[in-house]
């Protein structure tokens, strides 16, 4: 599966710019792409590195395991530079990394009925435009685990400053009170949770609006018709 997308001119607003203060104008093409272990493995690390090093996190071996077959890694890149990545993990015998931390409230989520997911390892270069990479990093994430794989909730662990992002952005609540992540050398983090019926919704009212005016990520997402187009190559690849 590859999305192709044309990058429009950056913007700010989201992360700031990067270690150097630098946000030239980027105008140019990239893709959203499935990780391959051995040509991404290694730029993947450095770019979560990096950008966990800018916000003040240092990343512990969790970040550093190879790819793993219950996770689904996405690179997002420009010519030969991967600018953005994020990992969704399956829940499974294995469980979720967030059960490390808050394993009580992941129980009251897993209901007979219900299916669970948990979205990691999220960095992008914030010289690109981060709102619509961000977009489509987030769709193509839904589309993998609710319509493929038929997901009703993702939890994430942030940092408490990012998360009111999450809330406002994306619909995310709060489930999990402030604890110190060992993932990154004790941190701290909290858990936010989002039934994935709200993106279903917000999909089928903003999605391709692209439009700055909606307060919300969801209009940085696919279109209906895009996404259906994407769902169709992904289910006839398998």
């Amino acid at each position: 599966m590859t999305l192709n997308r044309d990058l429009p001119a950056p913007n700010d607003e989201i992360g700031g710019r990067d270690s150097q203060g630098f946000a030239s104008t980027l105008s140019a093409s990239y893709v959203v792409q499935c990780a391959d272990p051995d040509s991404h493995g290694h730029a993947v690390r450095l770019l979560i590195e990096r950008r966990y090093a800018w916000r003040g996190l240092h990343t512990g071996d969790a970040h550093h395991q190879q790819l793993r077959p219950d996770c689904i890694t996405l690179v997002a890149s420009c010519a030969d530079e991967i600018f953005g990545t994020v990992t969704l993990r399956l829940d499974g015998d294995e469980g979720l990394l967030a059960d490390t931390l808050y394993r009580d409230e992941l129980a009251f989520l897993r209901r007979p009925d219900a299916r669970l997911c948990e979205i990691t390892k999220l960095a992008v270069d914030t010289h690109h435009n981060t709102k619509e990479v961000l977009g489509a990093l987030f769709h193509l994430i839904y589309i993998h685990g609710r319509l493929i794989h038929g997901m009703t909730s993702v939890v994430i662990e942030v940092h408490p400053r990012h998360a009111g992002f999450y809330r406002r952005m994306l619909g995310f609540t709060t489930i999990g009170e402030q604890k110190a992540c060992p993932r990154v050398n004790d941190a701290p983090a909290v858990l936010l949770h989002l039934d994935l019926r709200h993106v279903d919704e917000q999909i089928a009212l903003l999605g391709g609006l692209g439009s700055c005016r909606a307060r919300s990520l969801y209009a940085y997402f696919l279109s209906r018709e895009e996404q259906d187009e994407i769902l169709r190559e992904l289910c006839g690849s398998h």
